[in-house]
């Protein structure tokens, strides 16, 4: 399995527009149907930089259907981003290979 991680740095200024107009946008990324969900999380460090972190982990159905997004999907998508917030975003993008998963069962 795949993880296409993206962890944003957002300005204060517009942080929450921002978190509003994310969680519009987590289902359309999910509506393309490359993916199986999605996790928002807020990244709990100080950044120098100033700002708010969060990361959006999609789990991809396959590496194809990860590809299939990238080429058919990705840019529209990001533009959408880049329109509405300038550089009041800062993004990087991380794909990652599930080599194993682990639980643990407490009673």
């Amino acid at each position: 399995m795949y993880i296409y991680n993206v962890t944003s740095n957002i300005e204060e200024s517009i942080h929450e527009q921002w978190l509003a107009w994310i969680k519009e946008h987590i289902p359309q990324v999910l509506s393309t149907g490359k993916f199986k969900t999605a996790t928002l999380t807020r990244v709990l460090v100080e950044e120098e930089m100033g700002g708010v972190t969060y990361s959006v982990q999609y789990r991809a159905i396959s590496r194809e259907a990860l590809d299939e997004y990238f080429r058919d999907h990705a840019a529209v998508l990001r533009n959408d981003a880049v329109k509405r917030f300038g550089d009041k975003v800062l993004s990087f993008r991380t794909e990652l290979q599930i080599v194993d998963e682990y639980t643990v069962d407490f009673k």
